[in-house]
């Protein structure tokens, strides 16, 4: 295991999508293609909106990205599914982070806003969470607020995304 950091590079996402990062049991992100962060350029176990902790991500957009080859035909943006499945990677990512072992799960999300899109001319997403919960015991869940930013304009808000971490699949 490597040590916890307060920021995290793609080869590093990788590696814990592989279960490399984290001790062995810990919950991996995806791998690519749904893998939607480059980079966690900060992390912390305090601050953000509640005190309790808060990530900064983000994701450069690049033209060739595979979801716009797709969604639509002469009509590509970035699913907004994707967005609200980047902000759910990063809350799981937060639990394990703290030390916690299991295999994350998203669980819902409280309310989502969409007020903007992601285009193949866009150039960088800035994903934004504060963690407003976070329960250790024998259930490990994690509950946050979110926005996504692209190019610095809040495009879609997030409240209440939980995420648990699983040690026997009977349990979910």
């Amino acid at each position: 295991m490597i040590e916890r950091k307060s920021s995290y590079s793609y080869e590093e996402l990788i590696q814990c999508g592989k279960g490399s990062l984290f001790e062995p049991g810990h919950a991996q992100l995806p791998l690519p293609n749904m893998l939607m962060i480059d980079r966690i350029s900060s992390i912390t176990e305090d601050g953000g909106d509640h005190g309790k902790g808060q990530i900064v991500a983000e994701l450069d957009i690049k033209p060739d990205l595979w979801f716009f080859q797709c969604h639509f035909e002469g009509d590509p943006v970035m699913p907004g599914c994707l967005g609200l499945d980047a902000l759910w990677q990063l809350v799981g990512f937060f639990i394990t982070w703290r030390g916690h072992a299991g295999r994350g799960r998203a669980l819902g999300v409280g309310d989502v806003k969409f007020t903007g899109q992601i285009l193949p001319t866009d150039k960088k997403v800035t994903y934004r969470l504060s963690i407003k919960r976070l329960m250790t015991g024998k259930l490990k869940l994690a509950i946050a607020d979110g926005e996504v930013s692209v190019d610095g304009k809040t495009i879609y808000v997030a409240n209440g995304l939980r995420v648990g971490l699983f040690t026997n699949d009977a349990e979910f």
